[in-house]
């Protein structure tokens, strides 16, 4: 099977490991020949071109920079995508019969590239709703609801839905969500397809998780709570603050590992504050930051109250394969709290609710993270693998 593979992200690395990695590798192994398009950005001053790697071909398509970039480039960029990318695969993908095109959201503007590949090929359509733009920005202040931006990437959303044969989204909160806000989309045409991963486990020893903390100043004798990833407003970094400077459990200590938009307000707080049971640190590269927080001992999930879209963050899977129990503060729409408790390795806070936060920090500073850990193994191989996510996809080709 011919799968034509549509993203934004610039970092596809079929040596590293990743979400969309483990499910590009996963479906080359399972017979089928993947084309990749993907953007090469300005910044980055290279012209498009196309690049093959056994049995998977790489597209990368000359761009505007849509990352950490002006907003308006940002804008322009992704409507001006679209077009690049259709040109793109006419020229270099023409004698190519696709299957199966498979894309994720964001963006949402890859209409015309799907409607294209569907009339000349008869190919299935499969969407991974990654995202549930724009009603995200709506939430986040960052698109004013009714404006004429948010009816437009309203309209795209709209006619994304349509020309998806399949719409797979992160759970079954967001499943709800997507059927609920959208009446017309047939209830058959909506499945539950998760982040998922080929997960790893790597055992360090004692000594060598002492030598990892001793390398970042981070405290053996402490309880280590980690967050890593993204720091944006979506993760609602003012109560990241806050439950830092209200920490009351003696063992506890609070690791912030990521970069984002909102790094330089937190570094400042880091410097102006000087929490005594907290360290910052900028993003590391993956393997360095897989060590780190294999030496760690709880994981931590952070998202804005405001949302009233059911996000579900993938760094979840990277605690669970690193079997660390999770504490998760978010809002009230997302269902990845009640997974984690219905699983018994972790907690859900919600977001503002300060007291109960610093409860559970100190009540998972007595409990048994080895167990818990144990548990969230367990569940990413019951919900979470990538050939899960690969055979939900090939049925729909096969039938």
């Amino acid at each position: 099977m011919n799968v034509l593979f549509l993203t934004m992200s610039s970092s596809i690395n079929l040596n590293s490991r990743g979400i969309y990695n483990d499910l590009i590798n996963e479906l080359v192994k399972r017979g089928n020949t993947i084309y990749v398009v993907a953007p090469t950005q300005r910044r980055e001053k290279k012209s498009t071109y196309l690049s093959n790697h056994n049995k998977i071909n790489i597209l990368k398509v000359k761009t505007l920079n849509l990352t950490k970039s002006a907003k308006i480039e940002k804008g322009i960029g992704q409507v001006l995508m679209e077009t690049q990318y259709l040109k793109a695969i006419k020229k270099y993908f023409s004698n190519i019969k696709f299957d199966l095109v498979l894309y994720s959201t964001p963006p949402i503007t890859f209409t015309k590239v799907i409607t294209f590949i569907k009339q000349r090929d008869n190919a299935y359509s499969y969407l991974l709703l990654k995202d549930i733009f724009p009603q995200n920005a709506v939430d986040m202040r960052f698109v004013k609801k009714g404006s004429l931006l948010h009816r437009y990437f309203e309209k795209k959303e709209k006619r994304l839905y349509e020309v998806s044969d399949t719409i797979g989204c992160m759970s079954e909160a967001n499943k709800e969500f997507v059927l609920k806000h959208n009446p017309k989309i047939p209830k058959e045409k909506v499945e539950v397809n998760p982040n998922s991963i080929k997960p790893v486990f790597i055992h360090y020893t004692d000594a060598e998780k002492r030598a990892i903390r001793h390398k970042y100043n981070i405290p053996v004798d402490k309880k280590v709570f980690v967050y890593g990833g993204n720091l944006g407003i979506p993760q609602g970094i003012d109560f990241l603050m806050k439950t830092i400077s209200e920490v009351t459990a003696p063992e506890a200590y609070i690791l912030v590992v990521g970069t984002g938009t909102q790094y330089n307000k937190l570094a400042n707080w880091f410097k102006n504050n000087k929490p005594p049971q907290a360290t910052l640190l900028s993003g590391l590269p993956k393997e360095e930051y897989d060590k780190l927080l294999a030496a760690c001992d709880v994981g931590m999930i952070f998202l804005d109250k405001r949302f009233t879209i059911p996000n579900f963050p993938s760094r979840l899977l990277s605690y669970l394969e690193m079997k660390k129990p999770v504490l998760a503060a978010t809002d009230v729409n997302t269902d990845i709290g009640q997974v984690i408790e219905n699983a018994q390795c972790g907690y859900w806070v919600e977001a503002g609710n300060l007291k109960l936060m610093q409860q559970r920090i100190m009540q998972l500073c007595r409990e048994d993270l080895d167990a818990m850990g144990q548990r969230g193994w367990n569940l990413l191989h019951s919900d979470y693998l990538v050939e899960r996510s690969s055979q939900l996809i090939e049925e729909k080709i096969n039938v």
